[in-house]
């Protein structure tokens, strides 16, 4: 018989390699995606310079363009945790496999999890890709980075973020029609609110109240002064703290929320629904 703990663990890499799978069989919809992705990274990065030529010698350019390129590639990689762990409801209605996988012999939790760690493998080799791209067209000075900090904080807000996506996971779950276009919206204000092109400082002051309850607000805030000004792990120790536990607490949060989501959609008949 196999112990408990080895099962689940078993069972949490059958849920990696099934999202693994998933994604090779789509891999045409992948590279459109990424291509978007890109190019969209390389507007935004381009402004810093075209604001530089607009306004003159008193704006730096080239630190302008890591500002935005540094918050650009951060939302891709935090929104892409998001996004996959969130659409994996609509992912299993496609293939028809959704009512399988929740009578699958492991918990709701090993389900999630095992999503979330394909997520961030997936969001870290994706924005390494754009990242490298980005580099063949801009002049990146990293001289004075502190890398260390930054992957910490690019750790701590998988942690954050995986809650979320589990949290928006519901929508689809229960909105079959329209859930993946609600899971959009949320995305949305999220990249609004979080500081991702600016400072959260120049938001309305209500708007600045629901920035302070977003991780990537922190998140993106941490990797700017660990890039772009060299502050270490002494600094950020407390918010980075602060920011695991948080997370953590989220995701046990929002996998009570899909589970009380789950019973709900089985007892009214949601999963049969496809598309």
């Amino acid at each position: 018989m196999i112990p408990p703990l080895r099962r689940e663990l078993i069972a949490t890499w059958g849920f990696v390699a099934r999202n693994i799978h998933l994604t090779k069989r789509y891999w045409g919809w992948e590279l459109v995606w990424f291509a978007y992705s890109l190019t969209s990274s390389l507007a935004v990065a381009y402004i810093g310079l075209g604001t530089e030529m607009l306004s003159g010698p008193g704006v730096d350019g080239d630190y302008l363009t890591l500002y935005l390129l540094v918050g650009t590639l951060v939302w891709s990689y935090l929104s892409q945790i998001f996004y996959v762990i969130s659409e994996m409801v609509a992912w299993e209605r496609w293939e028809g496999t959704i009512e399988y996988t929740f009578m699958a012999p492991s918990s709701r939790l090993t389900h999630l999890v095992g999503t979330s760690l394909f997520a961030v493998v997936y969001g870290v080799v994706r924005t390494l890709l754009i990242l490298g791209a980005a580099a063949l067209f801009f002049d990146l000075n990293l001289a004075g980075a502190n890398l260390i900090a930054a992957s910490l904080w690019l750790l701590v807000g998988s942690i954050s973020f995986t809650g979320f996506g589990i949290l928006a996971a519901v929508m689809p779950l229960l909105f079959p029609e329209r859930g993946v276009q609600m899971t959009n919206v949320v995305a949305a204000l999220l990249l609004l609110i979080s500081g991702v092109y600016y400072p959260v400082e120049v938001l309305p002051r209500w708007l600045q109240f629901f920035a302070r309850a977003s991780p990537a607000t922190y998140v993106i805030r941490g990797m700017r002064e660990s890039i772009l000004k060299g502050v270490g792990l002494g600094a950020a120790a407390r918010p980075l703290a602060l920011l695991t536990l948080g997370g953590v607490a989220m995701i046990f949060f929002g996998t009570w929320i899909f589970s009380l989501a789950e019973s709900y959609a089985k007892r009214t008949g949601r999963l049969k629904r496809s598309g």
